[in-house]
């Protein structure tokens, strides 16, 4: 069953927030500390103060409200996800899958535009803002795919696209591989492409330079990955108690991985923050990172890259095509790992142009 869904955040957790925003206990910082020790003092300090006092849920809500959201349930999961129709009966549907630390928000911007040419379902993850918590084991990537598959056909979809970045990226190389009939093509704005021990490839100085970068990552795990794949219980106890832990714990992460070219405006920023405090979902999402194994899925469907310069880590398309039917890349020098909140008009164009050309080359009946 599939029902109609309207957020309406209790007005008493809205003044628990206030209350605990104004009642917070600060640590002291180093003169001159900058970010070598973290998340700046001060700009935390005057995060957590607009919060407090000038940031307005009950505006966001609204305007979320104009968004026809909907509710069902899968393998004993509520999943929540926005349902917008093309005025074209004939589109292709598209499923648009966030990450870790966004949410569905990550889309607002790009509804308008792709829903000209194509259907728009987009899905909360499951343990994710109004999908959470999740109450068992085993909802990885995999899992979640099963998942978006069953939705998909539960709305009536035989063929359509998937798009993801960062876990959505993961999810919907997976989708692509639980529903390859489905699936005419993937999307995706994130796909790591890890040094492969003597793959016989041609690389270029800049492939050669982003695999130093990756390298780097893989021998020093940022602490925030490595807490919430391994303990993410722990960490969840703080973010899901202190507000102004959840603030820090994703802000730092718009922080630096956003192109300062393209900075995502603090309004949006705390809207997303707010949906993971107001639905408790800190720890769920978390788990995300424990459940899911840190591996390469399959995806034996066509697949769309776009690279966004100041991205997380970059690809290396010699090594992605080893692995996937590359039928699309692009590459930009603006945006980076938010790439349809921070770069919209250049996300959505280059999404529009990769299933555009698999629609085509499917009425030409062209070969998948």
């Amino acid at each position: 069953m599939i029902t109609p869904f309207r957020i309406d955040v209790p007005q008493t957790d809205l003044d628990d927030l206030i209350d605990r925003l104004a009642r917070t206990r600060w640590p002291n910082e180093v003169a001159d500390a900058g970010w070598d020790h973290g998340f700046p003092l001060a700009r935390l300090k005057e995060l957590a103060e607009y919060w407090r006092t000038e940031y307005d849920w009950r505006e966001h809500e609204a305007a979320l409200n104009e968004l026809p959201h909907f509710i069902t349930e899968i393998e004993g999961q509520r999943l929540h996800f926005v349902h917008v129709r093309s005025s074209r009966p004939d589109a292709l549907a598209l499923i648009l899958t966030h990450g870790w630390p966004g949410s569905f928000l990550e889309f607002l911007a790009v509804i308008e535009p792709l829903s000209r040419d194509f259907h728009l379902v987009i899905p909360s993850i499951p343990g994710f803002g109004f999908s959470g918590p999740t109450h068992e084991r085993g909802w990885d990537a995999v899992r979640i795919a099963r998942a978006w598959a069953e939705l998909m056909h539960r709305l009536g979809y035989e063929r359509y696209g998937a798009q993801g970045g960062d876990y959505g990226s993961g999810i919907s190389m997976a989708l692509g591989a639980a529903a390859p009939r489905q699936v005419v093509g993937v999307h995706v704005n994130y796909l790591p492409t890890p040094p492969v021990a003597g793959a016989e490839v041609q690389l270029s100085t800049t492939d050669e330079a982003r695999l130093d970068t990756v390298r780097h990552l893989m021998a020093n795990r940022p602490p925030y990955q490595a807490l919430q794949a391994h303990t993410p219980q722990t960490i969840g106890y703080a973010l899901t108690d202190s507000p102004v832990a959840q603030l820090v714990w994703i802000a730092e992460r718009f922080a630096q991985w956003t192109d300062p070219r393209t900075p995502i405006d603090d309004e949006r920023m705390l809207t997303d923050i707010s949906l993971y405090w107001l639905t408790a979902t800190a720890a769920s999402a978390a788990r995300l990172s424990h459940e899911t194994p840190r591996r390469t899925e399959p995806c034996p469907v066509p697949v769309g890259v776009a690279v966004f310069a100041h991205d997380i880590t970059l690809s290396v398309r010699p090594l992605a095509e080893r692995l996937y039917d590359i039928r699309h890349w692009s590459e930009f020098e603006r945006g980076g790992h938010f790439a349809a909140m921070e770069v919209p008009e250049l996300f959505a164009e280059d999404v529009r142009e990769f299933f555009h050309a698999r629609v085509e080359d499917e009425r030409r009946g062209g070969a998948r």
